[in-house]
């Protein structure tokens, strides 16, 4: 990066001034300013991409954009599952700041995250900038609480959590639903369906529950789920292209229900297993997704004036039974370890960041919107947990952009500081069942530390990778270190808003474990 200095000179002086006096902040926005564009995948495994190492999905493009900046193999969420780490994304504080600390299963048509925070584009607005957003909200269903209500000017997508990706099946297309995942895409605790409905009928009452809207207006849409948000995602860069603008793309592919077309599914009709088949062909059309988008920007000449950041929400769910993966990690979606919180993480620019890099030290979601303000040349809001990572990508700062991060799921508690990661988690009854299956809880079944106490893990990232060897035993000194660092960061959150409705056990470690998600 001999010329790091020269490229990024403009650059880093916005970053400077995203926190500077007002006289510079001003000075900031005259300058140039890049457009921004963030791709939200939704429970993406870690080695769900060619690029991180899947030897049955094809990703063309987010290899090639990960060839075009930097890809980071540290990237980290705030939470293992949707709601609370997409939160986090879009505010650059852990959501246990303001209380959105467990998926809302349906609650959140009465409310949303807090008003008092505000999100990425109600300061990028203060900017200058167009602000769309295109994909799954989560984060609030209840007029006041939906996308145009938070900073987004303009909004194509759905407001809950999962919905069909389409409706009328056509010859060749699949839905599957695996065993104990009917759960994970209904935000009712019974199935108000017959057991003879067929899936057409099952994904038409989905997308009837959870619909796709236009600003707040709903809207049919026959086209499959993930083209319509590319064509949109298309269309907003190009009714934009004279201003600077963001945009947040949270495909909500490849979530459940699985379903493909077979458009998708041609691709891998060598792939024997089912799920896995129809779940890399829902990656294959995200992936296309990615192309598309690029090759919008070079069309309009804004390849090189345009900044993409690229990640999953979280890692992907034991629910679907093997049809994705998180390998080399540990664990799944809703858990602390690695393969619940590790996610592909990719910051590219074209001729701004250096391209081929890839880098291990630890970034998180929670970095997008301090970044954005940096770029942007606006405010940040006190309090927020992020760092800009421009001065990190441009090679100014060789330092660990967050040698500390932090999990906690109500009485269950994470921490990766350096090389070590802890968890403590409840000891389950020793009448409840592992399952992977996404069960729903009753509302109001509060998570409290658990009368069999908390069970203690202690990995070493850098010797073991996919925590296997459990060192807590013989590491107490450090297991009092974290403590107290989980200790003091705790103390600025905040009770969660509601309970955990995804209360589910895992075991181990040897031990069954009570998660709350």
């Amino acid at each position: 990066m001999k010329r790091t200095p020269l490229i990024f000179a403009a650059i880093l002086s916005l970053g400077a001034a995203a926190s500077a006096p007002a006289t510079a902040v001003d000075a900031a926005r005259a300058a140039p300013r890049p457009n921004i564009i963030v791709i939200l995948a939704d429970d993406l495994g870690y080695g769900d991409t060619s690029v991180y190492g899947s030897k049955i999905i094809k990703t063309p493009n987010i290899d090639a954009l990960a060839a075009d900046g930097v890809r980071f193999t540290s990237g980290y969420v705030t939470h293992p599952v949707c709601a609370p780490s997409r939160a986090a994304i879009l505010t650059g504080r852990y959501q246990q700041r303001f209380g959105w600390e467990f998926n809302p299963v349906g609650r959140d048509r009465r409310g949303g995250v807090s008003l008092a925070e505000p999100f990425v584009g109600d300061i990028l607005k203060t900017a200058g900038y167009r602000t769309g957003m295109v994909g799954k909200w989560h984060l609030g269903e209840a007029d006041g609480y939906q996308p145009t209500d938070r900073g987004f000017d303009e909004f194509f997508g759905i407001t809950a959590g999962a919905t069909s990706f389409y409706t009328k099946g056509e010859p060749g297309d699949d839905t599957y639903t695996p065993r104990g995942s009917e759960g994970s895409f209904r935000a009712t605790a019974n199935d108000p369906l017959p057991p003879t409905a067929t899936d057409d009928e099952r994904m038409a009452y989905v997308r009837s529950v959870a619909t796709v809207r236009r600003g707040k207006q709903v809207v049919e849409v026959k086209e499959y789920l993930t083209d319509a948000f590319t064509d949109e995602a298309v269309r907003f860069i190009g009714a934009n292209k004279d201003r600077p603008f963001f945009l947040y793309l949270a495909y909500n592919a490849p979530h459940t229900p699985l379903q493909a077309t077979k458009k998708y599914l041609d691709r891998y009709r060598d792939v024997p297993d089912r799920g896995q088949r129809v779940y890399a062909a829902m990656v294959s059309a995200l992936d296309d997704g990615v192309g598309e988008i690029r090759a919008k920007l070079k069309a309009e000449g804004l390849e090189k004036n345009t900044l993409i950041i690229f990640l999953s929400d979280n890692g992907c769910a034991a629910y679907v039974q093997g049809a994705c993966s998180n390998a080399p990690l540990n664990g799944h979606k809703a858990t602390h370890l690695e393969g619940g919180v590790r996610v592909p993480y990719i910051v590219a620019w074209p001729g701004r960041i250096e391209a081929g890099q890839v880098d291990d030290r630890t970034v998180s979601t929670l970095d997008v919107v301090p970044t954005a303000a940096a770029l942007a040349g606006a405010r940040l809001p006190k309090g927020t947990d992020g760092v800009n990572l421009i001065p990190y990508v441009a090679g100014t700062d060789r330092r660990v952009p967050n040698p500390t991060v932090y999990w906690r799921a109500g009485p269950n508690f994470a921490i990766r500081d350096g090389n070590w990661k802890m968890w403590e988690a409840n000891i389950a009854d020793p009448s409840e069942v592992a399952s992977n299956a996404a069960a729903i809880t009753p509302d109001g079944t509060h998570a409290a530390v658990s009368p069999h106490g908390q069970h203690v893990m202690l990995f070493d990232l850098k010797s073991d990778l996919g925590e296997k060897t459990n060192v807590a035993k013989a590491n107490p000194g450090v297991v009092a270190k974290l403590q107290a660092k989980l200790k003091t960061w705790d103390k600025r959150n905040v009770p969660p808003q509601w309970t955990s409705m995804r209360q589910s056990v895992k075991k181990q470690d040897g031990v069954l474990l009570k998660i709350y998600d």
